[in-house]
């Protein structure tokens, strides 16, 4: 599935399935198809009530509710494709299915937790040292909590600070997605099987702040602005993926691209690093960062021509994961 929280025609936030049909991309209404499910299939006496409790309308407690969730909402987005009904309603006579273009696609989920990971592409440990930073790869990887109220979606605009910095930067990524209520203490199989689905993530990072936090390692001002955190433009769920050990990555400032690489060159896998931090805990709906690969402007000959300026347009593109697009715009 390629899970997203829509913004519906009157103004609702919903959670849904997008697809492509053969008139363009459609979103399902997953919290009310189920309903319309649970009510045709299986003659459910209390049809809404059990979709709240299997299919809410939270992607934060869909992932929560783990495979038996998940699967739920896979049951319902079939349920609407098989029916090819743009009539169909739910059982008080909501939409079920809108056109891509009618509804506004939000961060596919609010985390409560996402963790940072750094230095885990070997050719980035590479550029950071020809630039002079230190870093030892075999090294545990740096981690750091990014500020949640920081994320937004696609098409949403990354808003520059220019009274608190002159170095804005970008860093391609992916996030892994837990599913289920609680993990701790993971083996790496283990924190395989807790991850749901991954998604897009661009680390947006003021470096001259960064400068100043660089010596302890900890990142949390540079990267935890207000929109500094942008994701999505989905969660795709790991059935649909396949090995995400080899996914083809690019980033373009304005169409060039400045960062191209895989999740084949990361130093350890996603599993290894929801294994590794799993001491700390984590929930359904959390999200953990992968690194990010060479590219970054920092690290170019000419930083200044290569940090973000307002006006331009930030796509994120990770194979089967989508492209996520944002704009840069002056702060006030």
């Amino acid at each position: 599935m390629r899970l997203v929280t829509f913004q519906n025609p009157v103004g609702v936030k919903r959670i849904g399935a997008l697809f492509v049909h053969a008139t363009g991309e459609k979103v399902v209404d997953l919290n009310y198809a189920y309903a319309a499910f649970a009510l045709d299939a299986h003659n459910d006496p209390r049809p809404q009530a059990m979709a709240d409790a299997l299919v809410p309308a939270d992607m934060r407690e869909l992932f929560a509710g783990g495979d038996r969730s998940l699967d739920a909402a896979r049951a319902a987005e079939a349920y609407v494709i098989e029916k090819n009904d743009s009539t169909l309603r739910g059982t008080n006579g909501e939409m079920l299915l809108f056109r891509r273009e009618d509804v506004k696609l939000l961060a596919p989920i609010q985390p409560t937790k996402l963790w940072h990971t750094a230095g885990n592409f070997l050719e980035h440990i590479d550029e950071m040292g020809e630039a002079g930073f230190e870093y030892e790869a075999e090294k545990p990887w740096i981690g750091f909590y990014q500020n949640t109220t920081a994320c937004i979606g696609p098409d949403a605009p990354i808003v520059y600070p220019q009274q608190l910095t002159q170095a804005l930067d970008y860093e391609l990524e992916i996030c892994a997605v837990i599913k289920g209520v609680r993990h701790k203490n993971l083996s790496v199989a283990d924190a395989q099987s807790a991850i749901g689905g991954y998604l897009i993530f661009n680390d947006v990072t003021a470096r001259d702040i960064q400068a100043t936090e660089f010596p302890n390692r900890s990142y949390g001002y540079s990267k935890a602005l207000d929109t500094f955190c942008p994701i999505g433009p989905c969660i795709v769920t790991t059935d649909e993926i396949g090995d995400a050990s080899n996914l083809a990555m690019q980033l373009m400032v304005n169409g060039e691209i400045r960062q191209q690489s895989s999740t084949s060159r990361m130093c350890r896998s996603m599993a290894e690093i929801v294994s590794y931090y799993s001491g700390q805990g984590f929930v359904g709906g959390d999200l953990v960062s992968s690194g990010t690969p060479s590219g970054c402007a920092v690290f170019h000959a000419d930083p200044a021509a290569w940090y973000l300026q307002p006006g331009d347009v930030v796509e994120c593109e990770v194979e089967k994961l989508g492209i996520l697009r944002n704009a840069v715009v002056a702060g006030e």
